[in-house]
């Protein structure tokens, strides 16, 4: 019985903390297939340049295609005794190739060539998979903001009411972060998605004087860009990378914490989806909690954790240092797959998000008009000056709320603001319609950049 011991594998967890896709992308056989990749594009190109044999290259092409391992026992008892991260899959590559073909693979490169280049290809994959559920996500806020573009509610900060906003408004900031974070991806593809061949040092010389020639022809084969030098020591691009999933993972985060403050019972106005299987509390029948959101946030805060781990492996020494890019393979998968695991809940939660436009136009009212406090003081500005305004809806505000009365109330009672504001003025700028700003404007234009986007790519 195979044993699982982390939450990323286990099979009874697997799926609240990551994705069978990107699991995929960084599982073992992705990473030895990889490898078997990258070694028949060297001799491919090799055998182009007269370099190799062409027959041995062609052999090594044909022992790469569908490269698999039945047992991996005895390639992980061979990286115990060599130490060697490359050299069990090199013996048994090797295995299979005829005496002639196996003395030309692997010819002139290092480990780290091979390993770095196929950490990239998966990487290309990590950002496809990662890129599916991005435009999901997009396409599930742009039906949301367009459908919520003029609903009425609360704006908060600092975790008060502020002023009001539409939820609309809310979405679309949402939904043009997550098109920054597309476009991110898409940016750093030509620093990121490149070749890694330079030999022991970065310096070519185990091929000659046709290295630039045969790095550009092994990149190619791999659908690679191809660097101006060798980055065996220089981890600037894995950084990148890392950062630009874990920034998904982090507003994956704050939409799902938006989720949990929304649905707490004093506010109640949107909720993650649930069934009537769903189970809140295991004690507390009228429990309904927002677990889906609370695993988003456990995972963006695991997933933020990794660039550090990535910024600190750009401080290597000399031409190459294991001990750099080995914890990168752990902080590129662990990042990729939290990312996808928070990406695809929140995509979850937000497609079957329940919104409750009454509760909002409720919540509206809670301060009895104040929420639309800073109208009227810009209302009142031009004749006191905005500081004795500011002053005086203070003022209005405290008593109002001292004495039970609404705002519009006080502002009737009080002789200066009465002899400023009409009735009808008063009654109209209290109203939470009528200060909402350009929020529905704001979400028509993202909703068309959106679309913009969509058309480029």
């Amino acid at each position: 019985m195979t044993s699982h011991t982390g939450l990323i594998d286990s099979r009874l967890f697997r799926d609240q903390f990551g994705t069978p896709e990107m699991r995929a992308v960084f599982s073992d056989d992705a990473m030895l297939g990889g490898w078997a990749a990258v070694e028949a594009a060297l001799a491919g190109a090799q055998a182009e340049l007269g370099m190799i044999p062409a027959e041995a290259a062609a052999e090594i092409g044909r022992a790469a295609e569908g490269f698999a391992v039945d047992d991996y026992e005895p390639l992980r008892r061979r990286l115990a005794d060599s130490g060697h991260p490359l050299i069990p899959f090199l013996d048994e590559f090797g295995r299979r190739l005829s005496p002639d073909a196996a003395g030309w693979l692997h010819w002139g490169a290092t480990t780290q060539d091979i390993t770095d280049t196929a950490v990239v290809l998966m990487l290309r994959d990590a950002f496809a998979c990662l890129g599916e559920d991005l435009a999901a996500l997009e396409g599930t806020l742009e039906d949301l903001a367009r459908r919520h573009r003029d609903t009425p509610m609360s704006g908060r900060t600092h975790g008060q009411h502020a002023v009001p906003i539409t939820f609309g408004l809310k979405l679309a900031v949402m939904l043009d972060e997550l098109g920054r974070h597309r476009g991110r991806i898409n940016e750093i593809g030509p620093r990121v998605l490149v070749g890694q061949l330079g030999g022991a040092a970065g310096t070519m010389a185990s091929f000659g004087d046709r290295g630039f020639e045969l790095q550009e022809r092994f990149c190619r084969r791999l659908g690679l860009g191809t660097p101006a030098t060798p980055w065996h020591v220089a981890r600037d691009r894995l950084a990148d990378a890392g950062f630009a999933m874990a920034a998904v993972a982090a507003t994956c985060g704050r939409m799902a914490r938006e989720v949990i403050e929304l649905q707490r019972t004093e506010i109640a106005e949107a909720a993650e989806p649930s069934t009537d299987r769903s189970v809140g509390s295991s004690t507390m029948p009228q429990k309904a909690n927002p677990m889906m959101a609370e695993v988003v946030m456990a995972l963006s805060r695991a997933a933020r954790q990794h660039p550090a781990v990535l910024l600190d492996a750009m401080t290597g020494s000399h031409e190459r240092d294991m001990s750099t890019w080995a914890a990168e393979w752990l902080a590129l998968s662990e990042t990729a797959i939290l990312t996808a695991g928070a990406l695809r809940h929140t995509v979850r939660i937000y497609a079957g998000l329940a919104v409750d436009p009454e509760r909002m136009a409720a919540n509206l009212g809670l301060t009895a008009g104040a929420i639309n406090a800073e109208q009227v003081m810009m209302a009142l500005a031009p004749a006191l000056g905005r500081a004795r305004a500011h002053e005086l809806v203070t003022e209005l505000v405290r008593s109002a709320q001292a004495s039970g009365r609404t705002l519009e109330q006080a502002l009737g009672d009080n002789e200066t603001a009465a002899g400023l504001l009409t009735a009808a003025e008063r009654a109209e700028m209290l109203r939470p319609e009528s200060y909402l700003g350009l929020s529905a404007a704001i979400v028509d234009r993202v909703l068309a950049d959106s679309h913009h986007m969509e058309a480029d790519n």
